[in-house]
């Protein structure tokens, strides 16, 4: 138990980091565009997220929406950016990983806390849990940092007319999910490094084969 101090801080930052993950994952403020045409976008505010866009207006734009209009990125739409999509299933599968690496490692500190010796399984589980965590970090990794390259450069995005969007924003800045990203992305990279640093203790009694 002594020896695993570190793999139950893994389990704990890689716990938080999956839930960060899942957080960002279902935000909306990925992009923040400010736009001068308030017209239909009345606060000049629209938040460019990685399944919809949306933005407050006191017009009614689309049945059932008054005053936040959000429109879903349904199907593929050739105008929108690939890194979207790439984005979304990027996050899909770190989601996934995450998940897998919590229960690797539960499962590895349990046979620890339970006084269950069995070198081979608990070391394996935790070299497991670590790649899942670490693919997890960099499945996270690759949306965010496209989605910062795009608004550090101001890119613009071709919406169809349906989505009531200009096409390019006068200012942009990033929104809370880059952020929450990125805490996620260090939080999974952490704790697959101190699972994978995981040796098993060697006592005078252990017969090495």
């Amino acid at each position: 138990v002594s020896t695993s101090y570190l793999q139950l801080a893994a389990f704990a930052l890689g716990t938080v980091g999956w839930i960060l993950c899942t957080i960002s994952m279902g935000l909306v403020e990925w992009r923040v565009w400010h736009v001068n045409n308030t017209t239909i976008i009345s606060s000049g505010i629209a938040w460019v997220g990685i399944w919809k866009v949306c933005f407050i207006t006191y017009l009614h734009v689309s049945p059932g929406y008054k005053e936040q209009f959000c429109h879903k990125f349904s199907g593929y739409e050739s105008s929108i950016p690939h890194e979207i999509y790439a984005a979304q299933g990027l996050l899909l599968i770190a989601m996934f990983l995450g998940l897998l690496g919590v229960t690797a490692t539960i499962f590895a500190l349990r046979k620890i806390y339970m006084g269950i010796i069995h070198k081979t399984l608990i070391t394996r589980f935790f070299l497991v849990a670590g790649f899942f965590y670490i693919l997890a970090g960099l499945c996270v990794l690759i949306p965010v940092s496209w989605n910062f390259y795009s608004v550090t450069h101001n890119q613009s995005i071709a919406f169809p007319p349906s989505y009531y969007m200009p096409s390019s924003p006068a200012a942009q800045e990033a929104g809370a999910a880059i952020p929450i990203g990125i805490v996620a992305v260090i939080l999974l990279l952490l704790s697959g490094t101190f699972s994978l640093s995981y040796r098993f203790p060697v006592t005078a009694n252990t017969t090495m084969k």
